[in-house]
């Protein structure tokens, strides 16, 4: 039975909009402690600027996600092993990281994979090809996160 996955594609939504201020509502993932301080260490080095988008406030307050504009392009680190990632799964690798993306969900929803930690990118195909995004976040998972192998659990 193929599972499908749509985590991030469901968990971002812009909340607010008012005073230049935007709010986006961003389901936090809940990672075990080690996931949780490599991930916040992470999001605290995320740009104030990706895609061209401002950074914007999230609810719930959370140190392990992030997101930009409107419409909103969001990041949660520290979410669960994709369920329809496969050992043959097709994944693009960006800088040294492996992205998975996966077909129902393309262009707009990534994990990286092959880290100890995974991360969530949701970029709404309303900002074009994704690549400089990838790349920037790619950059930080390099710095912040080991690689690891990914046994399909």
């Amino acid at each position: 039975m193929r599972k499908r996955y749509f985590g991030a594609a469901l968990a971002v939504a812009l909340v607010t909009a008012g005073c230049g201020e935007r709010t986006v509502r961003v389901q936090p993932p809940e990672p075990d402690e080690r996931t949780a301080e490599v991930c916040a260490a992470l999001v605290a080095d995320l740009p104030d600027t990706l895609l061209d988008a401002e950074r914007a406030s999230v609810r719930p307050d959370s140190e392990l996600t992030a997101a930009w504009g409107d419409p909103p392009i969001g990041l949660r680190c520290g979410v669960p092993r994709p369920a329809s990632l496969q050992m043959d799964s097709v994944l693009q690798e960006v800088n040294g990281v492996a992205w998975f993306s996966p077909p129902e969900d393309a262009p707009s929803l990534y994990t990286v994979v092959e880290r100890e930690a995974y991360v969530e990118l949701t970029v709404p195909p309303s900002y074009g090809p994704p690549a400089a995004a990838l790349a920037a976040v790619s950059e930080l998972v390099d710095e912040h996160l080991e690689e690891r192998a990914d046994d399909g659990r």
